[in-house]
């Protein structure tokens, strides 16, 4: 850090060339690392060095910082890099924007768009995972956004692959009350499905569904379970739409359970969880083609 503040000349020097050329200031690999994974581990550890994190027409700049950010965690996310490296990357990123108000309000709602949004193609639960980890190991006790960070965190760490379902009540359109834990699955695979009738996207994938006959085909040959659960509080909407659900779907509404519990992460609708007959999940958040795939029916 002190040798970062006694080149203050050489960094706005830097600023300015990064203006006139519009391009992310990488830092110079030094010549004498020659393997690629020395190679890689510097450039992480001091990808934002000569970033100016304090200028804020830099940070504007989206073909400079987006773009950065962008090339950043896709070499964080390339399935070589060790958690330890990543870790240790994403706290000198932190540093450097994490007291400076501006930077730290573009950034943070910049990995939100890319790392957290479901239709975003870099999404990826456990790099935002380890980024909110991070963030939250520098951050005051009394900073006002922790709450907001722990929250996350929290949903982002529920309900992962390998990990056992949360049971939740659920109850069916006679009032009939059941548990994910109790719910029978056939051939030893439940696909679970949050959903709301009056959500476009659900609309839209519901349809998707519903025209799949091999999903109808599997559903009638006991191969796989189907369960629908609607976490929004309009039941008269919820009961509207029941005859257009599929046949031999098990379909009920947790009267906001869910939603008001945090107990899955409802970011974005319908959100698709793969259980396997123990209530282990199989696939998080996924879209439906995945499943489809993994299923292989």
């Amino acid at each position: 850090m002190c040798a970062c503040k006694n080149q203050g000349s050489s960094t706005k020097q830097d600023t300015v060339s990064v203006h006139s050329q519009t391009k992310f200031p990488f830092p110079e690999i030094p010549a004498t690392l020659t393997e690629p994974e020395a190679r890689k581990a510097y450039l992480l550890t001091h990808y934002w060095e000569q970033f100016d994190f304090a200028d804020t027409t830099l940070v504007n700049n989206r073909d400079v910082t987006e773009q950065g950010f962008v090339n950043f965690i896709a070499l964080l996310a390339d399935g070589t890099t060790p958690e330890e490296l990543t870790r240790e990357s994403l706290k000198n990123w932190c540093t450097g924007f994490v007291g400076k108000d501006h930077a730290r309000r573009v950034l943070t709602q910049t990995t939100d768009e890319y790392l957290y949004n479901p239709n975003s193609p870099f999404y990826n639960e456990n790099l935002y995972g380890l980024y909110l980890e991070t963030l939250l190991g520098m951050l005051p006790q009394t900073d006002a956004m922790r709450s907001s960070y722990q929250f996350k965190l929290k949903l982002v760490k529920r309900n992962n692959p390998g990990n056992r379902a949360t049971d939740f009540t659920y109850y069916l359109p006679d009032g009939t009350r059941r548990t994910l834990a109790d719910t029978k699955v056939k051939g030893d695979r439940l696909l679970l499905m949050f959903y709301d009738p009056e959500c476009e996207s659900c609309h839209e994938v519901l349809l998707q569904m519903a025209a799949d006959t091999a999903l109808a085909e599997a559903v009638r040959a006991g191969k796989l379970s189907v369960l629908a659960v609607y976490t929004e509080g309009n039941k008269a909407a919820w009961r509207k739409a029941l005859p257009d659900m599929p046949e031999g779907w098990t379909v009920g509404t947790d009267r906001e359970a869910v939603k008001t519990g945090a107990l899955y992460d409802l970011k974005a609708m319908p959100s698709l969880y793969l259980l396997d007959g123990s209530k282990t999940v199989l696939l998080k958040d996924a879209a439906y083609e995945k499943i489809r795939t993994t299923l292989a029916f």
